[in-house]
């Protein structure tokens, strides 16, 4: 199988755009109010607001709520999987599709079959986060069952454990975060089949997407501003309550 320097440099733009954003973003996050921090404060909050609840029934319903759109998106990503391994037997027809394209590169058998490895792979990777983000949450179902109650909040052993199971939320939330950017970045696989260079563009694209989504649009600013309120709310209820203390958790 031959490959031009064209694809092969397309192919690697790619890579590194996505594991570069993936590694920038996770060491970003820790200096820099963006998503995934802000929540995870609000998350500890939460937690902390379970932990002094007899009856947590809404709890189980936003959870719930949270499971059933991680479903979707996993059910949706083996459709999209059949799909594509599908067209593995429809290789000819793409390529007349291809070429009926203006612009569009020349398409090679092997080629392609390179391009539909990859939306592959990049699916079957989404949906083992997806999986793996709906266990997470059934293990945060169990130890929210399991959690004591502290009608006074004061209790320093259980607001550690609402912190852990804080944790555990954050980390099935970022699972859901890595299929949902695999579904992004599967957006810019299907240019390739048009041109490489189109490839090169979109890989670009899709990492100022995320970027700016994640670090500078209006819903980090709001959700931030929120962490600050419910701080101070925090500190009236619960004097003892240590400020500090959630960028330990």
């Amino acid at each position: 199988m031959f490959i031009s320097i064209l694809n092969l440099l397309a192919l690697l733009c790619f890579l590194i755009c996505w594991i570069g954003y993936t590694v920038f973003a996770k060491r970003k996050a820790k200096d820099t109010n963006c998503i995934a921090k802000c929540l995870h404060q609000h998350r500890i909050h939460w937690m902390h607001e379970v932990i002094t609840r007899d009856i947590r029934v809404g709890e189980a319903a936003l959870l719930a709520n949270l499971e059933r759109n991680i479903a979707f998106f996993a059910s949706s990503t083996l459709l999209v999987l059949a799909g594509v391994l599908t067209l593995f037997a429809q290789v000819e027809k793409l390529e007349a599709v291809i070429l009926s394209i203006p612009y569009a590169e020349l398409p090679s058998h092997s080629i392609i079959q390179l391009k539909l490895g990859l939306l592959a792979f990049i699916f079957v990777l989404s949906f083992f986060q997806f999986t793996w983000s709906m266990r997470q949450y059934g293990f945060l179902n169990v130890m929210i069952g399991a959690a004591p109650i502290d009608e006074s909040g004061t209790n320093e052993n259980l607001r550690r454990y609402a912190k852990q199971m804080a944790v555990v939320q954050d980390q099935a939330a970022h699972s859901y975060n890595y299929g949902l950017r695999s579904y992004y970045f599967s957006m810019a696989v299907i240019c390739w089949f048009f041109h490489p260079a189109l490839f090169i563009f979109a890989s670009l694209f899709v990492v100022y997407t995320l970027f700016i989504r994640e670090f500078r649009s209006k819903a980090v600013k709001a959700i931030n501003a929120g962490q600050e309120f419910l701080d101070i709310e925090r500190e009236k209820r619960f004097p003892t309550y240590d400020h500090q203390s959630k960028n330990k958790a």
